[in-house]
């Protein structure tokens, strides 16, 4: 019982602490965005770890953080061959296939509005198509490895980047247009000048959109098929071995892939739109 007055203890100093830095100077507000996270974070795995202990929790059911720490630092070789199985070959590869092919489809419509008739409403009604249905059919396709799971992505990130693409490409007004039109400007001139430059926020939304997308499809298409290797197959595995501290282990690899790769996509669309409105209060 002491633990776990420990952890509401713990949660209102991290809640104090927070209140604290929120209130605090506005020229400390690049480090209240870094320190509130973090701590908010910090907060949340010291309560996981003294309600789990306080309560008796069994491991099977929900191990301790230390377990799991324990468990993810003495399978690292391992964990690092299931992150290039699933990330840097399945996800990574299908992501980059899935969004150039989306955007080089999009310049195509653009052109075209007999395709972005036909294509656009196929888009949806792929987009609504369950990834549990499809894998299996990609994975009795493609084989067991690497290669279907990278189809499972593209397969899920072409639609969403593909309508954000086009979103973007149409999101300037008719003065602008007709601007460009008095300039004498080829369509590739105003494309690169005009329509392109305003598509971007919709684009880099697109490539946040699908880093999630990606990750969970290369994951669940492991489920269906796959060799000795993969996040979705130490998983599947793990949980049949009764394993939680492997199972949570591959689960905070692909957690922090995530992350990481979601991190990068805001990182670059903040370098390259800081003249958009949406930048202009985070910097």
């Amino acid at each position: 019982m002491m633990l776990v007055l420990a952890a509401l203890a713990l949660w209102a100093a991290g809640l104090a602490l927070n209140l604290r830095l929120a209130t605090g100077p506005a020229r400390d507000r690049a480090t209240t965005r870094l320190l509130v996270p973090l701590i908010f974070g910090a907060t949340l795995i010291g309560m996981w770890e003294l309600t789990v202990r306080g309560l008796g929790v069994p491991r099977v059911i929900l191990p301790p953080p230390s377990q799991i720490a324990q468990t993810f630092a003495a399978n690292l070789p391992l964990l690092w061959s299931d992150f290039t199985q699933t990330i840097l070959k399945g996800a990574l590869s299908g992501y980059l296939i899935g969004c150039s092919a989306a955007f080089v489809t999009a310049l195509v419509i653009d052109r075209s509005p007999f395709l972005r008739a036909g294509l656009m409403p196929l888009g949806n009604f792929m987009a609504a198509l369950p990834i549990v249905g499809t894998a299996p059919i990609l994975v009795m396709w493609f084989g067991f490895g690497w290669q279907s799971k990278a189809a499972v992505v593209v397969l899920m990130v072409f639609f969403p980047m593909l309508v954000n693409c086009v979103a973007g490409l149409t999101d300037t007004t008719a003065m602008q247009r007709d601007l460009m039109r008095t300039y004498a400007a080829s369509w590739g001139q105003t494309l690169l000048k005009l329509r392109l430059p305003a598509a971007l926020p919709f684009i880099f939304n697109g490539l946040k959109i699908c880093t999630t997308l990606a990750l969970i499809g290369a994951i669940v298409a492991e489920f269906f098929g796959s060799p000795t290797l993969g996040l979705g197959f130490r998983i599947s595995t793990s949980i049949g071995q009764l394993d939680l501290g492997m199972v949570w282990a591959a689960i905070l690899v692909a957690a922090i892939a995530g992350t990481l790769t979601y991190g990068l996509a805001a990182l670059v669309e903040k370098r390259m739109t800081f003249w958009h409105p949406s930048q202009r209060g985070s910097r």
